[in-house]
């Protein structure tokens, strides 16, 4: 008999037997997909770091770092963000302003579910600390996977990094998490919101998984199999339900208000990317 151990909302230690149902191993970005704040952005207000956003565009423009890891390069070699230190990584975490209902989405996906059961993991290119800070009593430490840093014993300044997760980093962090918790290819879900998912995305739909995205970026709302705008992190749950679970649209609206919530508005339409120009004098 198949049992795993998971961890309720107050910490506490528990054993569930899983046979008889379905595994499924589900991965979220973090940055603007469980939160609306992006990680860098709030740590330069901390230290009072100017132009942070034209120092990631710098690093864009050269391909220097993969998309995502730029925050973990500006750390190690940027001189305004050098002074960075663990206290900052968690304070900033605190600060995040997260996407409401995280919570209940953890609860509903262990044991919400009829025959279904989804281990939650957060795979993102944020500092470790940042995530596991803002998500501190919600999802457990060893379910986040984000980028570390080893720091000096005795400055406290980061010296190194340990991992970075972004880009194809993400797709080692997912393979290494199906391996271990023995979930099939096509169980494995993935949500994210930009650029940097791209390569997990691809990675997860070739291997008959599924893919949500939680923006209108056009790099991976073209490749998501469904794209979900939502302020409220429960929002993910339709797709799963209709697409994984196979629920009905009315059994979905019955879930959301047994727990005092409801769909005001749930519009499914598809979304075409178009750029026009007028045509430019031929050339020479």
């Amino acid at each position: 008999m198949m049992h795993m151990k998971t961890m309720n909302l107050t910490g506490v230690m528990r054993d569930r037997t899983l046979d008889g149902m379905k595994q499924y191993l589900l991965a979220s970005d973090f940055d603007q997909t469980l939160s609306f704040n992006d990680s860098g952005h709030v740590l330069s207000e901390i230290l009072g770091v100017g132009s942070f956003a034209e120092k990631v565009a710098g690093l864009a423009r050269i391909n220097l770092v993969q998309q995502g890891g730029e925050l973990a390069y500006l750390i190690l070699h940027d001189p305004e963000l050098r002074q960075v230190r663990r206290e900052h990584l968690q304070e900033a975490g605190r600060r995040i302003r997260l996407k409401r209902n995280i919570p209940l989405l953890c609860r509903l996906l262990e044991d919400g579910i009829a025959d279904h059961h989804f281990s939650f993991h957060v795979v993102s290119a944020a500092p470790e600390e940042v995530i596991q800070s803002a998500l501190e009593g919600i999802v457990p430490p060893d379910h986040i996977h984000g980028t570390r840093f080893h720091y000096n014993p005795d400055s406290g300044e980061v010296e190194a990094i340990l991992r970075v997760v972004a880009g194809y980093g993400k797709v080692a962090v997912l393979d290494d998490l199906q391996s271990r918790l023995g979930v099939a290819p096509d169980r494995v879900v993935y949500m994210g919101d930009g650029s940097s998912d791209v390569h997990v995305m691809l990675h997860v739909n070739r291997r008959e998984g599924y893919s949500i995205a939680v923006s209108e970026a056009p790099h991976i709302a073209q490749i998501a199999r469904r794209t979900v705008l939502s302020d409220d992190a429960l929002s993910v749950l339709v797709p799963v339900l209709e697409d994984i679970a196979g629920w009905r649209r009315t059994a979905i609206r019955a879930l959301f208000e047994s727990h005092g919530l409801h769909i005001h508005e749930w519009d499914r339409t598809r979304t075409d990317w178009v750029t026009i120009r007028e045509p430019g004098p031929p050339s020479a």
